[in-house]
């Protein structure tokens, strides 16, 4: 997938293309699950130039489109990435449809993503699989005694851990996270935000591990204080104490010394920025049409002989796809093949985007993972048993279900299905 792209083409982790190439940051992630003590994401913010602010927060789709919007504008760019203005993997369905809908539609664009590397982990195969080339890891210490003092919380799921247990459930996670980046030979830049008083005397520690790790670029950050944050009277480390860091830090890894510390829907060259002359465009974009809420003509169908609604959706080698005929009845449209059985939760995203212009699936039974991936993806799962037309009535006048419901087929393997796409014995 990615065999054709020139991976030197990144400006971010290759000085010597910043006046040649440049990016684009996709604002899709809103959401974030740490609180750092520096941080203030605001999303209507045109004054600042920072990372965590955005003018405003967009779809997959509509990014889809901006994307083409800002290639009309500037050529030049070879890099689409996700910084925010949370964490993409607070936002890992929107993070994951962007980075597909661009490799499909821009297959020589580099794909990048900047993460606290909290919920990373999990996503590493997928990331690859799309041809994520680039992914920046923030790290801003490896003692939980040091970082207890940057965040103020840390969420895993619904729990909120603060303080020593926090600091020590991310660090865990972003070790793991980096371990796994690299195991799929993903390259990986950490950025330290460098704070006075905090974690400034640890930065070289912070190198050690992480060339240990097999990083390839180390971007140490001055931290710029913030209103309205616990660290806003926390001063900007000078100039030269910032040089002196990075030089001790080279001494284990490579030292980006360029950043621009962009903003989360940043644009251009980092020599020749264009965000500000892109803004009306975003903004304009931002109000399109969800694809979500667009209309989806068709409606899938697990079958075995094309009358009856009789299969589970861990059985299912082929759907049915059906639509209205335009006089008050329906009509077979296709017969799509299923992905093949196995890949985890990956196969019920698949099945998603093979049924993606569908707005329900008719089936048997099905598993509380796919069940929870196709509502995701804006597919209704209707469980029934009965003729199909019956069904397909009830799903397009939108008259309930209840006499559908008759005995439904139960497999043995049922748990294989919540999550490990792999069928039903």
């Amino acid at each position: 997938m990615t065999a054709n792209i020139d991976f030197n083409r990144h400006p971010c982790f290759n000085a010597k293309v910043k006046g040649q190439y440049g990016r684009v940051h996709l604002p899709v992630a809103p959401k974030c699950n740490i609180q750092c003590n520096y941080c203030n994401r605001k999303y209507d913010c045109v004054n600042e130039s920072r990372p965590g602010v955005t003018s405003t927060v967009l779809s997959p789709e509509q990014a889809l489109y901006y994307m083409g919007k800002v290639l009309e504008k500037e050529p030049r760019i070879s890099v689409a990435g996700i910084a925010g203005p949370g964490d993409p993997f607070a936002n890992s369905d929107a993070t994951l449809e962007t980075m597909r809908l661009i490799r499909n539609t821009y297959p020589d664009t580099l794909l990048c993503l900047a993460s606290n590397g909290m919920n990373l982990a999990p996503h590493v195969p997928e990331l690859a699989e799309i041809g994520v080339s680039h992914v920046t890891v923030t790290v801003n210490g490896i003692d939980p005694d040091v970082t207890k003092n940057i965040y103020s919380w840390v969420r895993d799921g619904k729990v909120l851990y603060r303080g020593r247990q926090g600091a020590e459930l991310l660090l865990a996670r972003q070790l793991r996270s980096i371990e796994k980046l690299k195991q799929y030979g993903i390259t990986v830049k950490i950025n330290t935000i460098v704070i006075p008083g905090i974690n400034d005397h640890h930065i070289i520690e912070v190198a050690r591990a992480m060339k240990e790790l097999g990083v390839d670029l180390l971007n140490c950050m001055a931290m710029f204080p913030n209103a309205d944050t616990v660290f806003e009277d926390v001063p900007e480390p000078s100039r030269a104490d910032m040089t002196e860091i990075r030089n001790e830090a080279e001494q284990y890894l490579p030292q980006m010394r360029h950043c621009t510390r962009c903003r989360a829907d940043a644009v251009g060259l980092l020599e020749e920025d264009r965000t500000d002359e892109m803004r009306g465009c975003l903004s304009a974009c931002a109000s399109l049409p969800k694809h979500s809420e667009a209309k989806r003509p068709y409606v899938a169908v697990a079958t075995l002989e094309g009358v009856l609604v009789n299969q589970h959706l861990g059985e299912a080698t082929r759907f049915q796809i059906w639509g209205e005929d335009g006089a008050g009845g329906y009509q077979l449209i296709e017969e799509r093949p299923a992905p093949p059985p196995g890949g985890g939760s990956q196969r019920w995203f698949n099945i998603s985007r093979i049924l993606g212009d569908c707005r329900a699936i008719l089936v048997n039974d099905l598993g509380d993972s796919p069940k929870a991936t196709l509502k995701k993806k804006g597919i209704k799962p209707v469980i029934m048993a009965g003729f199909i037309e019956r069904g397909l009535e009830a799903v397009y006048t939108g008259k309930g279900l209840t006499s559908l419901q008759g005995r439904m087929h139960k497999c043995s393997t049922k748990g294989a299905c919540v999550g490990g796409g792999t069928g039903c014995g």
